[in-house]
């Protein structure tokens, strides 16, 4: 059976169903029932069919019914469940995953137990343990290795099974959650494995009651415990977001929720951080490409030729607005100091995930609900390294510190003391000094920030969470059979939940602006021009929108939004960025009329005197261009790549000796392609017909051009070389020889 073809086929009918479109999602509905194992499946879908059938007729029929829309809302309810009821019988049947292997290996033992079914908490299969542990002290500490810690290490992952893997919840789910949050007899971990239990239950299949749970234990209020509730309830929601409205019990309890403003904040922290997940696979790519050498494109455009984009070092005040400073501050070239990296990891930035994705390969991980298990100080993991020479007497500080650190999530903590022991002694020893370290540093910043910073512990347990969750996704060997929450756009700012808890202008403004600084233009322009029907007279506002269309390379659309911002407030930047757009829409007769203004306003830049210069340079005109040239060079003697477009502007007058000499003193330095090509025609301008082939082979055996690409810049450089004196019949002649030269 095709089982990306079911799964697909029940994407569709969810989508559908949300666009209320009802008949084409039972016709797909129907061919997925031909692979469904029992026959209840299929009548349940014909009796939905005649309801519907039955409530078109009366509808057409001008029959007034009162009750239609309940009707019709439970008729929607009722597809979506059958089609989820489908999909997990299919896939429990015919996918051969290990999490519906893990589901029979759980209804045999059900089933021995002489209970099939679950109605109670009574019936569960575990129910006789989980008396026994509840009948236990609470001071109660069991030995590791004692019987009682194996039963009861064997019941949490019972617990996490069944309250993963169970499809719809009853009587007896709502009774084992409340004995899990009220007993007192579980550890907080233990209840946050239980609630990324109910998480991934509501993600596999859909029920309202799961998310009503997970509210149930945010309200709760324990540490480590609520955030995980939280977190999973919004990711459900956004999963789920076609859904949101159909369940009125849902939003109902969310506007509720949305009352409180502590509840708005955390949703805010959460809605953040799992954006934040789209920087991890960009920032591991730069963190490793940064190292190897970026190669340009090159396009046989007159700036290409002259390098004419790095005459200068970049001028940062022509990329963002400087005016924007306050959202920037210190995140210019932010991957390329390690106090820039330490800043990221204060931010909640997940810098770790290439380091540690080859340390998951520990029978650690094998464990499924290995996963989502929190660090702390006791775990059997840590035991293990009492028993090692080096180790074993830092171990305690060891732990202490490795749980205390906010900038490694729990996943990589594990993978961090698993590798310890197979390092050599003198790195133990390193090791634990690092950590000493770290501990003596974690104590001050506690104490530092916990004034100042009421949601720092929310906002670290939430960061280190979604980092599990995603290395689950991306890095796990059950990875395949679970659909990858993270991947997309994740734009939870257009979710039904979204606009339900956070959509106040600020928090959409803050979220904008984190798009911007990130580079996320796309996401950052949905929500900029959101703000400008509220904002008209915003200049700022207009700036970014044209910005995010200049970086979406959209030059008609920045054009028109820069020119909005001028209108309201005339400055440099603004006037600098409609020549920037109209020069790359080759108006460049326009273009410059807006350079010297900016000059006009900025006397002493000479980034703008030299996009001045630059725009003159397309136009042709040589001598205006070579004025401002020559004041940067002016301005920056010791600048060799000025010399490149004032050489070539000499070239393009005639004026051969005052060319060969800027070329002269360039030949100083390192040479490109394009410069040899250059000096080639120059060269061929001067009769030097000999110098003029060696100077062309050079350039192609630099290895920068293939031959074809120097046959593309000959050709578009034909008409200036016949216009200075070449003979036209000499040109396919001097080709072919060169040709025949480099093979």
């Amino acid at each position: 059976m095709d089982i990306k073809k079911i799964i697909h086929q029940h994407k569709q009918i969810c989508s559908l169903i949300s666009e209320k479109r009802i008949k084409q999602s039972l016709d797909i509905l129907a061919d997925m029932m031909t692979g469904a194992s029992t026959g209840d499946l299929r009548d349940e879908y014909d009796n939905v069919v005649m309801t519907y059938r039955n409530m078109l007729s009366y509808t057409i029929e001008g029959i007034n019914d009162p009750e239609r829309n309940k009707v019709y809302l439970k008729l929607i309810q009722s597809i979506l469940g059958l089609s989820d009821r489908v999909i997990q019988d299919i896939l429990s049947h015919n996918s051969g995953w290990n999490t519906y292997w893990v589901k029979q290996q759980a209804e045999k033992e059900q089933k021995l137990s002489g209970r099939t079914i679950v109605e109670t908490v009574d019936d569960l299969m575990f129910k006789s343990e989980l008396d026994e542990w509840l009948k236990l002290s609470n001071e109660f500490n069991p030995n590791p290795e004692s019987e009682i810690a194996k039963k009861h290490k064997q019941l949490i992952k019972n617990i996490f099974n069944h309250l993963w893997l169970t499809d719809y919840y009853g009587d007896a789910e709502e009774s084992l959650i409340k004995i899990i949050l009220n007993s007192g007899k579980f550890r907080w971990y233990e209840t946050s494995i239980f609630t990324t239990a109910i998480t991934l239950s509501s993600l596999r299949t859909w029920q309202s009651d799961k998310l009503l749970h997970l509210t149930d234990i945010y309200e709760s209020g324990q540490e480590q415990v609520m955030e995980r509730a939280l977190s999973g309830l919004i990711l459900n929601l956004h999963y789920y977001n076609g859904r949101i409205l159909l369940y009125p019990e849902i939003s109902e309890r969310v506007s509720q929720l949305s009352k409180l403003s502590m509840f708005r904040e955390h949703c805010r922290i959460i809605v953040l951080q799992t954006i934040r997940s789209r920087e991890t696979e960009k920032l591991s790519r730069k963190l490793h490409e940064e190292i190897l050498p970026q190669v340009a494109k090159l396009r046989p455009r007159i700036e290409d030729k002259l390098d004419l984009d790095n005459i200068l070092p970049k001028d940062k005040s022509e990329e963002k607005n400087p005016d924007w400073s306050e959202m920037f501050s210190g995140s210019e070239e932010i991957f390329k100091t390690m106090e820039e990296l330490t800043k990221l990891q204060m931010e909640g930035a997940d810098v770790y995930m290439s380091a540690f994705a080859n340390l998951k390969h520990f029978d650690f991980f094998k464990d499924f609900q290995n996963w989502f298990i929190p660090f702390y100080p006791d775990h059997e993991v840590v035991d293990e390294i009492f028993r090692d020479e080096v180790l074993g007497p830092g171990t305690n500080e060891l732990a202490e510190a490795m749980y205390k650190t906010p900038f490694i999530c729990n996943s990589d903590k594990y993978s961090l003391i698993l590798n310890l022991k197979y390092l050599p002694s003198s790195q133990k020893s390193m090791m634990l000094k690092v950590f000493r370290m770290e501990l003596e540093g974690l104590q001050q910043l506690d104490d530092d920030d916990s004034v100042t910073d009421p949601t720092r512990k929310f906002r670290i347990n939430v960061t280190q969470y979604l980092q599990d969750i995603y290395r689950f996704f991306k890095l796990s060997p059950y990875k395949r059979e679970f659909e990858d929450i993270f991947t997309g756009k994740l734009d939870i700012y257009n979710s039904e939940f979204f606009r339900m808890t956070c959509n106040a202008p600020d928090a959409e403004a803050g979220l904008a602006d984190y798009f911007f600084s990130k580079d996320f233009y796309d996401d950052a322009l949905t929500l900029y021009l959101r703000q400008a029907k509220e904002k008209p007279d915003d200049a700022q506002l207009y700036e970014k929108i044209g910005y995010c269309y200049q970086e979406g390379v959209d030059y008609e659309s920045a054009l028109k939004y820069y020119m909005r911002a001028e209108l309201i407030d005339r400055k440099a930047w603004t006037i600098k960025k409609i020549g920037l757009c109209l020069r790359r829409l080759e108006r460049t007769d326009e273009a410059l009329k807006y350079y010297l203004q900016a000059c006009d306003m900025e006397p002493e830049n000479i980034h703008t005197e030299i996009m001045t210069a630059h725009c003159y340079l397309d136009l042709k005109e040589y001598e205006q261009a070579l004025k401002h040239y020559f004041r940067i060079e002016y301005n920056d003697p010791g600048n060799l790549k000025i010399l490149r477009p004032i050489a070539y502007c000499y070239f393009a007058l005639g004026r051969f000796d005052d060319s060969e000499k800027y070329y002269e003193r360039l030949s100083t330095g390192k040479l490109n392609a394009h410069d040899l090509i250059n000096m080639g025609h120059l060269a061929l301008c001067k009769g030097n017909k000999k110098e003029a082939i060696d100077l062309y082979r050079q350039s192609i055996i630099s290895g920068e051009l293939s031959k074809e690409k120097f046959m593309a810049i000959f050709a578009e450089d034909r008409h200036l070389l016949i216009s200075l004196g070449v003979n036209a019949d000499d040109l396919p002649i001097l080709l072919d020889y060169l040709l025949f030269i480099v093979g």
